[in-house]
């Protein structure tokens, strides 16, 4: 196989330690050089200094985890392109597993360029990311609270979440709060709702008609706190980000798009709301071009099929793994897109649902999304709605094929005759 880079160096990434391969090709012969270093920041500048001693040109490595992160923040600084690589995608040969073949077999993909590397945002966008990502993990931690909190009013026998659609607005956060205090008066807790509530007075009371406990109150303020605590924390969490794009769209060139116009033009889309976009931005970037068509950036983020073909024949496959948070970020957009009448989104979803089901559904309208996001960055359009007739417009021997297979699988024969048309 040809050899692309002559100098270069593997890397086998763990927690405490870091078995590095330096691999030097002069006159077709092949040198390789193993050390190990720890991963503290002394022994991750020893090995820098070795790397530039050997005057490496690539250095690749395995994304392990977070613990790429600290080698990646020491080893940029150097005069080398260093390159993360998917762990799925170098793997050796099995059974011949040890940190110095894997560090000797990843020099030795790299010295064929025969590893891809992976996308890894500038540190400003690493700092984004870990905001926004913490902040997703505290609201899933406020949902937990709030299940919790249903399940203690469940087991006093208080139906609320039967009769009140969010029992942490004003109207259920005013009735748990009196229960707390020691209210144990149905009428009293009913009287406390906002007059806009549908429920009929007679079901408020039979709902708040319960067994509550002091016991039921101490977890009840348990988990209140807790809520209280987490929404606190989301809070100063989205002044940080705010700050940091603030900080961002000062260093934005002239004639480049900045943070907030794409977070005002994603807002756009139906289904996707500003802490949406910044989620979305935060992950994909602002700069399309590392990404040649919008299929890269589908496949990216887990938003395609994989392929699962044999013999000629396609068998089904699942998605593909791709980044997480986009992937589920996306999907959930989906699920508001589909709820807006008259949109190409919900004539998608409900096409598709017939035949596929709704999970599969959704995620082909995130795939749809993601794929108007690209070329609304790309190209800093706004979103165009194609509207809910779309499918309608397709080529009529398309559709015509398609009715004809229909009732053929009713089985009825199907004899077409062109109509004349009226002048």
């Amino acid at each position: 196989m040809d050899i692309i880079y002559e100098r270069v160096a593997g890397l086998d990434v763990h927690k405490d330690v870091i078995v590095a391969c330096v691999r030097l090709t002069q006159g077709g012969q092949v040198e390789r050089e193993c050390r190990s270093f720890s991963t503290t920041t002394a022994g991750l500048l020893d090995l820098l200094a070795w790397l530039l001693e050997s005057r490496v040109s690539h250095v690749a490595m395995e994304a392990t985890g977070v613990y790429w992160k600290p080698v990646w923040n020491i080893l940029s600084d150097g005069r080398f392109e260093l390159i993360v690589a998917n762990a799925a995608h170098i793997k050796n040969v099995p059974g011949r597993k040890t940190d110095v073949n894997d560090a000797m077999w990843i020099a030795d993909l790299l010295a064929c360029g025969l590893i891809r590397a992976s996308f890894v945002p500038d540190e400003a966008f690493q700092q984004l990311r870990s905001l926004l990502r913490a902040r997703k993990q505290l609201l899933g931690e406020q949902t937990r609270h709030v299940q919790r909190i249903q399940k203690t009013l469940e087991e006093a026998n208080i139906k609320l979440d039967s009769v009140i659609s969010d029992v942490m607005g004003v109207s259920g956060r005013r009735m748990i709060e009196a229960m707390i205090a020691g209210e144990r008066n149905p009428g009293r807790l009913a009287a406390l709702a906002d007059g806009r509530i549908k429920a009929r007075p007679k079901a408020l009371y039979d709902a708040l008609h319960g067994r509550l406990t002091d016991h039921h109150r101490f977890m009840l303020r348990l988990h209140l706190d807790q809520y209280d605590s987490l929404d606190a924390a989301v809070g100063k969490i989205d002044q940080q980000v705010d700050d940091a794009i603030g900080e961002m769209d000062e260093e934005v060139e002239a004639g480049h798009a900045g943070f907030r116009f794409l977070i005002a033009l994603l807002c756009g889309i139906p289904g996707i709301r500003a802490d949406s976009a910044k989620m979305i931005l935060a992950e994909i970037g602002l700069d399309m071009s590392r990404f040649p068509t919008a299929g890269h950036l589908l496949a990216w983020g887990g938003l395609c099929p994989g392929q699962n073909e044999s013999a000629g024949k396609r068998k089904r496959s699942r998605l593909r793994k791709g980044d997480h948070w986009l992937k589920t970020t996306m999907v959930q957009c989906a699920m508001g897109a589909v709820k807006k009448k008259d949109s190409y989104y919900k004539a998608q979803f409900d096409r598709l649902r017939a035949k596929h089901g709704a999970k599969k559904a959704r995620c082909a309208v995130a795939a749809s999304m993601l794929t108007a996001i690209y070329h609304m960055i790309k190209n800093g359009v706004a979103h165009q709605d194609l509207g809910a007739n779309h499918f309608d417009k397709r080529a009529t021997d398309i559709k015509v094929k398609r009715l004809v297979d229909q009732i053929s699988k009713l089985g009825y024969q199907v004899q077409l005759e062109k109509a004349e048309v009226a002048a």
